[in-house]
């Protein structure tokens, strides 16, 4: 079951709300975890094991890892924690790797191991990092460990950010699990933010991503220029709308429950450094890694070439983590390369440089990335982007090209307007505007609001195009 399914939006969402609302407030953690367990098994009937499994295991996990600090056996709840680490990523491993790992090892001479042909289950990556950084806190002290299951389940599978995020911290919503309040205000803003997102992910991802599925399943190393820049650019905007588009949704069903997540996209396109396009772009990862991962590592604390090794050990798991595929981790290395390079000179001359020159350095690295990113062989990706800039003799253009540009720049256009903080700012411009009006303000947002509704139903009533690129990581 996806948001953007009629499915959700009709049946599910309303019954679960109304559920929520007429539940008193001690069992509605027990009807968010039941509610986000059958959302889950909708899709993945036979894995939800697996997320059950995982709850327990880390909550037993957790409160064993408590006692041992309480009672002063820090070598006990080491112990503890690394057997935690041990399964969960044990997991993740093997659903995610196993097969990955095989057919590499196949490429030895007179190795014939058969693939384990295992499917992925569906956000695994997210609720697994997402319940370890909880034994993690609890380990280092940063939190208590949780004594109630149902609260603990409840952090794990809650529904709006089971799937694809944001990957939320425990020591972020600690408090909010048991002390989270409801109000007509944050509601309001919930419903708001969520069909924002939905506009983004049916509206523009949806539309854009058909060009990229058109030009990629079609896509031959003679590609003229102008048809591999439409289809990457596509691309570019189809991942961000699809991804923020989700987080937004994912915020907005959080509020509604009376829930705070924390921000996981900040108009990532605007950045004027590959080191600032991470601070934008896909927040919540970023966060883990850097927390659990970068500073463990040592960080920044131990001079600049062990600083330098820190960051490209982050960027190669964080291409692993994206998928059992080489490309992602080229990807990885590629952005960890590049992040380099700006510490050690590049991020000081782009500080002096204007700031259109700085911009358009950073979306050139990006494109091409999305470029690596999207090509499951790295082979095809690589002669993807000599098409993009004219090698092997690649035409410039072709009647194929000009049709494209004619019948789709105005949507690539609209979407790289959209991706900016242009609109948001426009906004607010009129509301200060109108602010001695504020029943204007407030029709008019109404009015904005439910048309977007009505556009985005019309499109799913008819839609065949619904995927979720993060579905799969």
């Amino acid at each position: 079951m996806v948001f953007s399914s009629l499915l959700f939006l009709f049946y599910f969402l309303p019954a679960v709300l109304l559920l929520y609302f007429l539940v008193p407030k001690k069992l509605k953690n027990a009807l968010l975890l039941t509610v986000s367990l059958f959302f889950y098994a909708w899709g993945e009937p036979v894995y939800v094991i697996i997320m059950i499994a995982v709850i327990v295991i880390d909550y037993l996990h957790g409160l064993r890892i408590q006692r041992m600090r309480d009672s002063g056996r820090p070598k006990a709840a080491r112990f503890a924690l690394v057997l935690c680490l041990v399964i969960n990523l044990g997991i993740l491993a093997f659903f995610k790797y196993a097969d990955f790992i095989i057919d590499n090892i196949n490429l030895i001479p007179s190795v014939s191991i058969p693939l384990l042909g295992i499917s992925l289950p569906i956000g695994v990556s997210f609720y697994i990092f997402q319940s370890l950084s909880y034994t993690i806190d609890v380990y280092r002290g940063d939190v208590k460990a949780q004594p109630n299951i149902i609260n603990f389940g409840t952090y794990v599978a809650l529904f709006p950010q089971l799937i694809a995020g944001p990957i939320v911290q425990y020591k972020t919503i600690d408090r909010q699990l048991t002390e989270r309040t409801e109000s007509f205000d944050k509601f309001g803003d919930g419903v708001r933010r969520f069909i924002v997102g939905l506009g983004k992910k049916v509206l523009i991802a949806n539309s854009v991503g058909i060009i990229w599925t058109n030009i990629s399943s079609s896509y031959t190393s003679s590609v003229p220029v102008l048809t591999a820049w439409i289809g990457i650019l596509a691309f570019t905007l189809q991942i961000y709308f699809d991804f923020s588009g989700y987080s937004d949704m994912a915020i907005g069903l959080g509020k509604m429950f009376g829930f705070e997540f924390l921000e996981n996209f900040r108009y990532p396109y605007m950045s004027k450094s590959i080191t600032e396009f991470w601070r934008r772009w896909h927040i919540s990862l970023s966060t883990w890694f850097r927390d659990y991962v970068y500073i463990p590592l040592g960080g920044n604390r131990r001079g600049l070439p062990l600083q330098l090794r820190n960051i490209l050990v982050v960027w190669v798991l964080t291409g692993i983590w994206h998928g059992a595929s080489w490309n992602f981790v080229l990807w990885g290395l590629y952005f960890g390369i590049l992040l380099v390079i700006e510490k050690l000179f590049l991020l000081r001359l782009l500080e002096k440089a204007p700031s259109i020159i700085a911009r358009l350095y950073t979306m050139l690295i990006v494109i091409i990335s999305w470029a690596i990113f999207a090509f499951d062989d790295m082979s095809q990706g690589i002669l993807f982007i000599g098409s993009m800039f004219g090698m092997r003799g690649a035409a410039l253009y072709d009647n194929t090209s000009l049709y494209l540009l004619l019948t789709n720049g105005l949507l690539l256009l609209i979407g790289g307007f959209g991706s900016t903080d242009i609109p948001k700012r426009i906004v607010n411009r009129l509301e200060t505007i109108l602010k001695s009006r504020p029943a204007l303000v407030t029709a008019g947002a109404c009015a904005v609001l439910l048309g977007l509704s009505a556009l985005c139903v019309a499109y799913l009533v008819d839609a065949s195009y619904n995927p979720f690129l993060y579905f799969r990581f």
